[in-house]
């Protein structure tokens, strides 16, 4: 029986350790795997971890974004077609037309919820038997909200729940505060004393630039860069 199942757990807790398991599965019975995210940030993330894991095993992985050039991408097109990419990672130019779906065996979604009703049924029309068979079905989230739960819950879907951290995992703490000037200081400051990276995430792509130069007054010791979705995307690339 082909699989339809949401995968549930905290940030950091191994949703995608389980997703590299399954493409190994899917891998070995001769079929090829796509690996859906809502952004090219993520999507980027996603394709550096399993070209990093799938890569000493044999697997070809491609990434499938508006990060790679029109020829890059017709290349990718064109040897997904001829069978010399297992596993494909994109944002939702997954779904296009041209992306060639015979041989797909395991589709997988990372933030399911972060897609639209079109692209929605998009997945539906991919998870419908393909000519080599069914077509699995793995969905993650650390944040399954309404429709993704509601599904779940209701016994329309599977879902599995991962309760238990991995070793040395630490517990994410989360405040909520008024906006303290001083209070920014000291956390970023404090990441940055052990040897981390901070994101600040701002809602408004208007003054994004407005709070960076707030930041970089505030904590001049910090190398502060700005990304968001309407940037030319060389520039955002270099950034990330």
């Amino acid at each position: 029986h082909p699989m339809d199942r949401l995968l549930y757990a905290d940030v950091g807790f191994g949703k995608t350790e389980v997703a590299l398991r399954a493409i190994v599965a899917v891998i070995t019975s001769g079929r090829s795997c796509f690996f859906l995210a809502p952004t090219t940030v993520l999507s980027d993330q996603h394709y550096i971890t399993c070209k990093n894991r799938l890569g000493p095993l044999g697997i070809n992985v491609e990434l499938l974004s508006r990060f790679r050039t029109k020829k890059e991408q017709s290349s990718i097109l064109k040897n997904l077609k001829e069978k010399k990419i297992d596993v494909l990672v994109g944002t939702h130019r997954l779904l296009s037309e041209d992306v060639y779906t015979g041989d797909l065996g395991l589709l997988i979604v990372d933030e399911e919820h972060r897609f639209g009703v079109r692209q929605k049924h998009k997945l539906k029309q991919l998870t419908s038997a393909q000519p080599t068979g069914p077509v699995h079905y793995l969905a993650m989230s650390a944040t399954p909200i309404p429709r993704t739960l509601h599904m779940a819950l209701s016994g329309l879907r599977k879902v599995s729940l991962i309760t238990t951290p991995p070793p040395d995992r630490r517990a994410v703490q989360t405040r909520l505060t008024q906006f303290n000037d001083g209070r920014i200081r000291e956390d970023i400051l404090q990441e940055l004393g052990r040897g981390g990276q901070v994101f600040f995430v701002h809602n408004r792509v208007a003054s994004i630039e407005a709070m960076a130069a707030h930041l970089r007054n505030l904590i001049p010791e910090a190398t502060i860069g700005v990304a968001h979705g309407q940037m030319d995307k060389g520039h955002l690339e270099r950034v990330l």
